[in-house]
């Protein structure tokens, strides 16, 4: 083989090697969507909902404390297909529609006993409709709180025992009934 033919092939290998992977990395773009379904504004809502499932202990703050309703909307504008944003969206609107037609009032304005009724109610509808296989938007807020809060640096320090690393590693770590769970 010359080195020209050489030559030839090589940058016909390349170059169809760069065009045939532009065709997978087309497929990785996100796609343009319309104005993020959640905003600023219900940050107080979702810190609200979540101090419900987490509230503050005398050892540990509540979960909107940590700032879960902040990591939330930030978790389903930014990560949650436009299918799942629609789904929580829709959730959370239905059931400010449902508290106001209760109660008169908002979520945010409720007694702690009226919010927590709230979302005992929520939960029992969640069971029963999960076993039709789609997501019920109280089981995906549940997630978010939970994830939220315990990825926090207060859910991880406070709510949690707390392990730096790095450091030696310690295979047997003495543990006693009542010790909090490890991070």
């Amino acid at each position: 083989m010359e080195r020209r033919e050489a030559l030839q092939l090589t940058t016909a290998l390349l170059g169809t090697t760069l065009v045939g992977s532009s065709v997978f990395l087309g497929s990785c773009s996100r796609p343009d969507r319309k104005q993020a379904a959640l905003t600023d504004a219900d940050i107080p809502l979702l810190g609200a909902m979540s101090d419900i499932i987490l509230p503050k202990t005398e050892s540990s703050p509540g979960a909107a404390e940590a700032g879960v309703g902040q990591f939330i909307k930030d978790m389903v504008t930014e990560c949650y297909s436009l299918e799942e944003e629609t789904r929580f969206e829709t959730g959370l609107r239905e059931l400010e529609a449902r508290v106001q037609a209760e109660f008169g009032t908002p979520f945010t304005d409720l007694e702690p006993k009226d919010r927590t009724s709230v979302l005992t109610r929520l939960d029992s509808e969640a069971r029963d409709t999960d076993m039709a296989g789609e997501p019920h938007f109280y089981n995906m807020l549940l997630q978010l709180t939970l994830w939220g809060y315990f990825t926090s640096e207060a859910g991880a320090t406070l709510a949690l025992r707390y392990n730096p690393t790095p450091g030696r590693y310690e295979g047997c770590i003495p543990y006693k009934p009542g010790d909090k769970a490890w991070a």
